[in-house]
């Protein structure tokens, strides 16, 4: 069976002023009715560039303070050229350029899980669908990487130099990646529709990079708020994994993706995860009688099943 694309239907939809029902979210979750407008969070910044001896502390608890109270931070002279990033969001959005036939070479299979081309990944509560296609693969370590599912076009899409250094700096083989390009086209109705619906990421940690059109919201003090963001800064999210490693002293993240009526918005978020068979739980020493465990102990594919199915961990 055909499998409805968002991008499809947003050519479809262009000149109306209608989005098909299972794009309409409940009131609860309306971007027009739950966004806190005028406002917009400018969440902590952090200049990887100050790591000299005397500020190399300074950062840790930076980063500390931010995981703690935000469960997310901005990163700023990280040291990866502005280049290279431009190079990445333009072979992603030539890749949403491509015939749909093209695209469709590598879909999704019920045998590849995550990766592929594709438009739902998770169950969505009563059916409702977000406004939004995209691209999943693993990007490291090389032993995961299956290519099976990387765009044979545009051919720079393969040809990523420096990879290894920059991947293989954050946990070695030991720790998986996977990059998702999200594709979010126009929408007539970006005040009934999300993106991606609000959810805390599952991975340990995310770093994001999202092209020029804002649409991160994240939820604080009893609000959803747009988020501002750098420039070619890298946002990063704490994840699910490492709020249980920590046994709930640093915070995933609670956030959605709204979209525009004019603009196509992408990002590009890449998740660092722990290898399947690896149990996570809270770490010994921050359990107590007086601060016990929080989270069961688990696999993490288990997890991640769990988290996908809408099951209680």
């Amino acid at each position: 069976m055909e499998v409805e694309r968002v991008q499809s239907i947003a050519s479809l939809s262009k000149n109306t002023d209608t989005i098909p029902y299972e794009f309409i979210r409940s009131e609860n979750e309306q971007p027009a009715a739950t966004t806190l407008h005028g406002v917009v969070l400018e969440v902590p910044v952090i200049d990887l560039g100050l790591t000299d001896d005397s500020n190399g502390k300074m950062i840790v608890e930076l980063i500390s303070e931010a995981s703690r109270d935000w469960g997310m931070f901005q990163v700023v002279n990280h040291g990866i050229p502005d280049q290279t990033i431009s190079n990445l969001q333009r072979v992603g959005r030539e890749f949403f350029e491509l015939p749909r036939a093209e695209r469709e070479l590598i879909a999704k299979t019920p045998e590849s899980g995550i990766e592929g081309y594709g438009t739902t990944l998770q169950k969505e509560v009563e059916g409702k669908k977000g406004w939004v296609d995209h691209l999943f693969h693993k990007i490291w370590p090389p032993s995961a990487v299956n290519y099976r599912f990387w765009p044979k076009n545009p051919p720079s899409y393969r040809a990523r130099p420096g990879r290894a250094r920059i991947e293989g700096g954050y946990g070695g083989e030991d720790t998986i990646f996977l990059m998702k390009i999200n594709y979010y086209p126009p929408c007539p109705r970006p005040d009934l529709a999300l993106g991606v619906v609000a959810h805390t990421d599952m991975s340990g940690l995310t770093i994001l990079v999202p092209n020029q059109v804002q649409g991160l919201q994240v939820f604080r003090d009893g609000h959803w708020y747009d988020v501002k963001y750098i420039p070619n800064a890298l946002i990063v999210h704490i994840g699910d994994q490492i709020e249980i490693l920590s046994n709930g002293k640093y915070k995933a993240v609670f956030h959605r993706t709204t979209v525009n009526k004019n603009c196509t918005r992408m990002s590009w978020p890449v998740f660092l995860e722990p290898p399947a068979e690896l149990e996570i739980g809270p770490i010994a020493k921050l359990v107590s009688e007086e601060s016990p465990a929080k989270y069961k102990t688990k696999k993490y594919k288990e997890y991640v099943y769990c988290k996908l199915n809408k099951l209680p961990q």
